[in-house]
């Protein structure tokens, strides 16, 4: 029995260490199939159910930016691209009814309660991390640069944090569409 598992731990470190080295073809197999599942998951259409933000200060606001009851959408393609939209839903209707001739407040209110961009996406084998890329959007100064969010998913919750284009961190928090 001794000879049987010390042959075993044997074999078990030699496999270890051929897979480090990348000679075990199935370990690195293995991460790209976990990697695909956690993709995988997030595929879809969600809806925004909340928007809390932390300030540098700790303080915390819920609904800071999109109001108590926001509004909002992201879309996670089997592609890998990514679309989100992110608004109050009591944004102001422009008097002038042309938004190339809002007031200063009612481009104020309109700048605050939304955000909206696209790009690339991906999930790391753990599921627990977002990679953005974001390739456009209202936030120009988030263009070309690519975003490591914490990422919980849990069915059809999913929950992220991210740096707030208005300061702190904001943790969002979807659910699935079905």
């Amino acid at each position: 029995m001794k000879t049987f598992l010390g042959q075993a731990a044997g074999i078990l470190s030699v496999a270890i260490m051929l897979g480090g080295l990348g000679l075990f073809p199935v370990t690195k197999g293995w991460a790209q199939q976990k990697a695909a599942e956690a993709r995988q998951q997030i595929v879809g259409i969600w809806t925004l159910v909340s928007s809390v933000n932390t300030a540098k200060d700790g303080t915390v606001t819920k609904g800071i930016s999109f109001g108590p009851n926001p509004a909002g959408r992201v879309v996670f393609t089997s592609s890998g691209h990514y679309v989100s939209l992110n608004t109050n839903p009591n944004l102001p209707k422009f008097a002038s009814g042309n938004r190339a001739q809002g007031t200063a407040e009612e481009n104020k209110a309109v700048v605050k309660g939304s955000i909206g961009s696209f790009g690339t996406y991906s999930v790391s084998a753990d599921g627990k991390i977002l990679t953005i890329k974001q390739e456009g959007g209202t936030w120009a100064l988030r263009n070309g640069m690519e975003e490591k969010r914490a990422l919980t998913l849990s069915g059809d919750d999913l929950k992220y944090t991210t740096a707030a284009t208005v300061g702190g961190s904001s943790e969002l928090v979807y659910k699935r569409i079905k």
